[in-house]
This record gives C-alpha cells, structure tokens and sequence, in this order.
C-alpha cells in the first residue's frame, strides 16, 4: 500500500509539473489553459517525434489532433444547408442560413486559421490547400482566386446576396489572409463587387520583427508561443526550419541591413503602439545579423504575406475593419500596428482588444474547452457584425 501511494504521489507529481506553468494573473481562466495547453504541447511533441523518426511530417500529426478535436464540438441545433463545391478551382463550403426566399442575404467570406498548415474540413470557407503540400503564395492565390469568383454579379445573384452587404473574415493566420485578399480586392479594378468589412480575429500580419512589445511580453505564453509562430512562418514560407533561431532573434532585420529600413518602418511599435501597450519593453535589432535570410526567403518582405508591410496607398482602399485583438498574444502588436495604420490611411477600424484573451480564445467558445473570454469574444464580433454589415 505504502508503494502504491508512493508511486501514486510521484505521478501526481509528475503530471502536475508537465501541466503548471507561470501564467499572468489577469489571463482568462488559468487552470483551465494550463490544461489545455499540456495536451497541445502532448500533440506538438508526437509530431516532432513521428517527424524525426520519418514516419510523418510534424504538421500532419497535429493536424489529425485538431480534426478529432473539431470532432467533438456539437453541432448547431439550427437547420443550416451545408454545401461543398468548387469556387475557380478551390473547394469552399457554403453555409446556407434559413430565411424568407427571395430576401437578399448579407455574405460572410470567412477563411480559417491554423498557422496556413492546420485546419479540419469542417471549418467554412475557403478550404485551400495548406503546408507542408503547399506554401505561399499558393494559399494567399487561392483565397484570391476563391473570392473573385464569389464577387461575380452572378454568382452573387446565384446565391441571392446582396452585393452591397459583403465582409471577409478570417482568424490568425486567416486574418492574414483575410488582409491580405481585402487589400487586393480593394485595389483590384476587375472586380466591380467590393467588401463592405473586412473582420480580423487576432490577425498575423509580419514577420521582420519578432520581438515587438507583445513577442517579448507574451513568448511563452500558450497557446502560440513565439518559437511556435515562427515554426508557422517559415514553414508557411516554405523556409529552412534552422532558421527559427536567426529570426526569433531578428539577426534578419539586422542594424547592418538598410535595405530594409523602410519595410521596418511600416511596423515601428514605439510610434503606433500607445506607451501603455509598450510598457518597459525596448526594440531588438542586432548591429550585425544575416542578410542571406532575406534573400533566402524574400516572402518575408511580400506584403501579401505579411499585409502589415502594405503602402499607404493601398490602405486606403481597404474597407472598414474590425480587428480583435488579445492582451496575452504574442500576435496583439500586430493587429493593433495594422489598425492604426488604417487608421492612418484614413479608413475606420472597431479594435476590440480583451485584457484577459490569449491567442484562439474564439475557438473555446464551445464545449468541451469553453472560456468565457471566448463566449464573449464571439458574442461581440457576431454583435458588431450584425450591427455594421
């Protein structure tokens, strides 16, 4: 008995110091994250293991995780027709609400996040094909392709949706590309249908700076570390993995590097962030670095994948934006730069920013890991919605 107690203590032991760790006291729902985040970590281990043995590449597992995790939410009680088709050669779904027939419908363009590499099939709109099978800008033309079709007075008139009341919608790295496709749309003179809105939900948008206020204050805060977020670039960017340390450490937006001073301006956190977001932190850019990194991967300066680095001209012929953003993100710089530089631009932008979200709260808003910022979350963007499109 004494050894069964002994084993059984060490075990508790054991597992409560695999699940603990330092948390700040204003996050939503602590315990609870910890937990979750001990099986995510679970998840992201597996795949590292089954990638280094050959037997699957990392992406794969964690993405099987999430499917069975997307599994157990249950389905809506409301009678929604359900359509899978092919949009310019892009498998969408298309989500039908009920309503009166004939009545013209406001549209939702929504694409799913996943750092462009995770995402399970029950996830609306834009089902385009992620990494490791593809990488940028193979995701970013997809939902392009997808949108453009979707905008076609036909296809509108098809679908009976009102061509004035359009917003595109997207979630962390769909955020990015939600940006992303905004901005071209709206510069696009093909394309005579434009977005009313654009919704970003803790939107990535850069990858030259990975140590604004938010990077230093959040990088090891779950669910998205920052080595994670930066696994997601590089990956994304079809980029050497070994490159994880040189960018963490901005060594490839380097002092020695002037070519790239004007792209860096564009997201100087110590003007478009307020003193209360900057707190004590300081900027991070080594005198010396590695200009090869940026040659190597020169996406990392392509405002398509990173929207952040965008002109201003193309800006102000962005629509009217909602971005929310999360206190303990590392991404919360990001989406509040970019709001402000809408701003800048001239176009009105809702920042809804909570003191106690993390990044993918809006994805726990339902059982088995509801938290109440995520319910909140929800409520509201659905709330500001209905109220502006």
């Amino acid at each position: 008995m004494k050894l069964l107690c002994g084993i059984t203590l060490f075990l508790a032991i054991v597992v409560a110091y695999y699940i603990y760790i330092p948390l700040p006291r204003t996050i939503s729902e602590p315990w609870k994250l910890m937990v979750l985040d001990a099986a995510f970590r679970g998840v992201v281990w597996m795949g590292d293991v089954s990638h280094s043995l050959g037997l699957s590449h990392s992406v794969h597992v964690i993405n099987s995780a999430v499917i069975d995790f997307e599994s157990l939410v249950p389905v809506t009680n409301i009678k929604i027709q359900v359509e899978d088709t092919i949009f310019d050669g892009v498998h969408v779904r298309v989500y039908h609400p009920p309503g009166k027939e004939g009545k013209l419908r406001r549209a939702v363009v929504f694409i799913h996040g996943g750092g462009w590499s995770l995402g399970a099939p029950s996830m609306p709109l834009f089902l385009y094909r992620m990494a490791p099978d593809v990488h940028f800008p193979v995701q970013y033309e997809e939902c392009v392709q997808a949108t453009k079709h979707f905008l076609r007075p036909d296809v509108l008139s098809q679908y009976l949706v009102d061509t004035e009341r359009i917003a595109v919608c997207g979630d962390s790295a769909g955020g990015n590309l939600a940006a992303a496709v905004a901005q071209r749309i709206g510069i696009d003179d093909s394309t005579s249908v434009k977005f009313k809105l654009q919704v970003l939900i803790y939107p990535v948008l850069q990858a030259l700076d990975f140590n604004t206020a938010s990077y230093q204050q959040n990088q090891n805060v779950p669910i998205l570390y920052r080595t994670l977020m930066a696994r997601f670039w590089l990956e994304y960017l079809g980029a050497n993995p070994d490159l994880i340390h040189s960018i963490i450490t901005n060594n490839h937006t380097a002092q020695d590097q002037n070519y790239v001073s004007l792209s860096l301006s564009k997201l100087d956190w110590t003007i478009l962030l307020s003193k209360r977001m900057i707190k004590q932190y300081k900027p991070v850019f080594p005198v010396t670095g590695s200009p090869s990194i940026l040659k190597e991967v020169p996406a990392l300066l392509d405002a398509r994948a990173a929207p952040l680095l965008a002109e201003e001209e193309v800006l102000r012929m962005a629509p009217h934006a909602y971005v929310l953003t999360c206190e303990h993100d590392v991404l919360r710089d990001d989406g509040i730069m970019y709001a402000r530089r809408l701003e800048l631009a001239g176009v009105s932008v809702t920042n809804d920013h909570y003191e106690d979200g993390f990044h993918g709260c809006v994805s726990f808003a339902f059982w088995p890991s509801y938290f109440s910022v995520g319910i909140r979350a929800v409520q509201n963007y659905i709330a500001w919605l209905d109220d502006n499109l």
